[in-house]
């Protein structure tokens, strides 16, 4: 057999589920009208079309039985070595998963008190939780930056977009703080909070959560060194990930953790921000132009990169400029004691004029009384970099964060590092209204995503109004963007959705095991986006089959008694809760009554183990799963 695939135009709107989701376009939309492929479990029927009116419409399964003729070329060495201790701690884990499956009742709800108690290392005190939830809420810098909002939808006679319901609000959260879906563990605590504005609450509980500083410290990290491995033997990107998950921890100010990258002397294996500066080595010479150009990116979120060679032919850069800037840098150097500064060194330019180069003295391209008065030239230009008065630095964090948390930076036409000058587009005004605040708080990373996250910006529907022209929506923001989830994304909403209880560091083991190897090789077979990550991505026809077809959904989706699907067959007592617990699992809702009524119909007919399996496949292989919304 062969693959047959039609491409066809779709309509100007892409309906998922009916009136409870639809997916707004701008322009023309491809899609796969048929796919069948030698080794596929299903014959998928993609059709996103106007008149399809809910989820059963889009795929229609057809179980195949026999996986016996998969290439021998999936079982990588890699997965040879890994899958023995696998087995072990399989066996090893089985009586505490199935003791602990026991512990969960037949309708899925836990006690709020046994599960705190279960996680109360991670968790802060209730009390306190609420008190910071309540004083966001009522923050002077959220009503300006609503205000600011409305400004620019009066501008451009735009109708914003409705609230989100709690549980989508939800959803976005988990997927921008932790990486994944929630799981039916915590909806179940999420639905008995009846408390109001429980959503800046729940902000709060997922930043405190270990799981924030391990995920956010990877998103940053990108921005910082990238995600290349470089020098093993002087550059460990995997140490500086452990550094900056301590920072992020315990809250240590910003400007203090930038500050640390630029000025840090060691042995790169134990000071893990000296990596920052021990990303610049190319074989055994430190390339200042390369630590120049990715601080300006990173820390005040201009490009200056063309300036190296050449006057910026776009910008007001000036090669002198960079050259200034990159002297900083220049006295680097690797010793007995890690890194450190050699201060008889200078900056030698070999521009083909002067037979020994052209010494060029260190200098900043404006504001030069923001240098501190320290003999080390790191720590001037970390502080000039971090200055109160350098605007350039809150913009460019608000900005990135921002991008982190809608999946797309607030300058919405340009890269999340390539900010126009301050006071140059008072359409982003916004980023000098969430900089000044996130300063005056003393640059508190949380602070400015609980900020954001109150804003309503992030409280509003995907779904346009019904008056508004859906090819013709600004980049405003007047409604909430629909942005593909990153392949981390995917696969850790993928692995959350296959537990029914969270998986964290307090999972078990082999729980944790299966999620590491799992999650790598998915994000390598499906393409990781690098530093771009915040970039607009299509998706493409390989990625859909990896998920359709892949190893690793045939897995998810299998009849496991340890994991979900197993589970919810054994214990949700009627086809009605089955339906709803994967809905939940999977897209963190309920099913419409139409939705319902169709599974319940297939679930009749090909009963209840084969309808989960299918059930799974098809929640995973729906846009709805794949994109944030």
């Amino acid at each position: 057999m062969g693959t047959e695939i039609s491409i066809q135009k779709c309509s100007r709107r892409l309906n998922v589920s009916g009136s409870h989701w639809n997916l707004p376009f701008c322009g023309s939309l491809c899609f796969i009208d048929f796919v069948k492929l030698r080794n596929s479990r299903t014959v998928p029927k993609v059709s996103y079309d106007a008149g399809d009116d809910s989820i059963a419409e889009v795929f229609r399964p057809v179980r195949r039985r026999s996986h016996t003729n998969l290439p021998q070329h999936i079982a990588v060495s890699m997965k040879i070595l890994v899958r023995p201790m696998m087995i072990a701690l399989a066996v090893i884990g089985v009586t505490t998963l199935a003791v602990r499956s026991s512990a969960v009742p037949h309708t899925f709800e836990r006690n709020v008190t046994d599960v705190e108690k279960d996680r109360a290392s991670d968790r802060s005190g209730t009390t306190s939780s609420n008190s910071t939830a309540k004083s966001i809420a009522e923050a002077p810098v959220v009503a300006a930056a609503n205000a600011e909002l409305a400004r620019l939808w009066e501008a451009d006679g735009s109708v914003r977009a409705g609230e989100a319901s709690d549980l989508t609000l939800l959803r976005r959260l988990s997927l921008a703080l932790h990486g994944t879906i929630p799981s039916l563990e915590e909806l179940r605590l999420f639905e008995q909070d009846t408390a109001p504005d429980r959503i800046n609450r729940w902000c709060e509980r997922l930043l405190n959560d270990n799981r924030f500083d391990d995920y956010f410290a990877e998103r940053l990290a990108r921005g910082y060194v990238g995600t290349e491995g470089g020098r093993f033997l002087i550059y460990r990107r995997d140490r500086f990930i452990s550094w900056l998950t301590q920072q992020l921890r315990t809250n240590r100010p910003y400007d203090e953790i930038v500050s640390a990258m630029i000025s840090g002397t060691g042995v790169w294996t134990g000071q893990g921000e000296v990596n920052f500066l021990t990303s610049g080595f190319d074989d055994n010479d430190f390339d200042p132009n390369k630590i120049t150009a990715r601080s300006v990116r990173a820390f005040l979120g201009q490009r200056m990169d063309c300036a190296q060679c050449h006057d910026h032919p776009f910008d007001r850069w000036k090669q002198s400029e960079f050259e200034g800037l990159a002297a900083h840098f220049a006295q680097v150097q690797i010793s007995l004691v890690g890194l450190t500064d050699d201060k008889t060194k200078e900056h030698v330019i070999d521009d083909g004029t002067t037979e020994d180069g052209r010494a060029v003295a260190p200098s900043v391209p404006f504001h030069p009384e923001w240098l501190s008065e320290s003999e080390s030239r790191r720590e001037q230009l970390a502080a000039w970099i971090t200055h109160p008065e350098n605007v350039r630095f809150e913009r460019a964090t608000a900005n990135r964060i921002w991008g982190l948390l809608f999946g797309r930076p607030f300058a919405t036409d340009r890269p999340v590092d390539d900010l126009p000058d301050p006071g140059t587009d008072p359409r982003l005004a916004m980023l000098d209204l969430l900089g000044e605040d996130f300063r005056k708080k003393g640059y508190d990373l949380k602070r400015l995503i609980r900020v954001i996250v109150a804003t309503d910006a992030f409280r509003m529907s995907s779904i346009p109004p019904e008056t508004q022209n859906v090819e013709g929506i600004p980049d405003n923001w007047s409604v909430f963007p629909l942005v593909r989830l990153r392949p981390e994304q995917v696969i850790g909403s993928m692995i959350q959705a296959n537990n029914i209880r969270t998986v964290d560091q307090n999972s078990h083991l082999f729980v944790r095991a299966l999620k590491f190897f799992r999650a790598n090789d998915f994000v390598d077979e499906f393409g990781d986006p690098g530093a771009e990550e915040l970039q607009a991505r299509a998706g493409t026809i390989p990625q859909a089959l990896l998920r359709m077809n892949g190893e690793l959904s045939r897995e998810l989706t299998s009849m496991n008694p340890f994991f979900a699907p197993g589970r919810i067959a054994a214990i949700a007592p009627t086809p009605e809760m089955q339906i709803e617990t994967v809905y939940l699992c999977s897209l963190t809702r309920k099913p419409t009554p139409q939705e319902r009524r169709y599974f319940e119909t297939m679930f009749q007919e090909s009963g209840t183990g084969t309808a989960i399996e299918d059930l799974f496949w098809i929640m995973f292989n729906s846009p709805e799963f794949s994109w944030n919304h």
